[in-house]
């Protein structure tokens, strides 16, 4: 319980911060495709790895993932009848058959009928949740910080000593 309030607020700090609006939509992103698919299959590992290796926000990725695994839970009837359509595509059979013959690809668990409505459905909206929290983080920082640090209450916060301390001591370990 404490590794995903540690990460809500490194979710959120990052979200008042100056930078990374791109890494962070990216992490949005990332986590939408973790919550939404299965843990255990190929896939997931996929973004893993992409996680490591590219300049993508761990944090938002895990706080997202975390609440797009309850949404996933809830949409499981609409993934079994997506991947039950694609699964039982006449002109993929072929297809299916000889990719589940490969070495790795039945790891990806895609015979599953919830698995593929998953892939399916994550792999469309990836883009969308990216732009769209990409826009939603730009709109926040435009509209609700610039406000809030305006307030009369965040000016006398930051006339404290204490504020000071902590904004040195936090420069710190950056």
């Amino acid at each position: 319980m404490t590794l995903i309030l540690k990460q809500i607020f490194a979710f959120l700090k990052l979200l008042n911060s100056e930078t990374g609006q791109h890494s962070l939509a990216a992490g949005v992103a990332c986590g939408f495709i973790l919550g939404m698919t299965p843990m255990l299959s190929l896939q997931s590992l996929f973004v893993f790895l992409c996680l490591f290796m590219f300049r993508i926000q761990m944090g938002a990725a895990f706080v997202t993932a975390f609440f797009f695994a309850f949404v996933a839970w809830l949409l499981d009837p609409v993934f079994h009848s997506i991947g039950g359509m694609v699964l039982e595509t006449e002109s993929l059979q072929g297809l299916f058959t000889s990719a589940y013959n490969l070495p790795l690809v039945p790891l990806t668990r895609f015979n599953n009928s919830i698995v593929m409505g998953s892939a399916v459905l994550t792999i469309l909206l990836s883009p969308v949740v990216y732009i769209a929290s990409l826009y939603v983080i730009l709109k926040y920082r435009e509209i609700i910080v610039a406000r809030f640090k305006e307030t009369k209450f965040w000016k006398a916060v930051k006339a404290t000593s204490l504020y000071n301390w902590y904004y040195s001591y936090d420069k710190l370990f950056e």
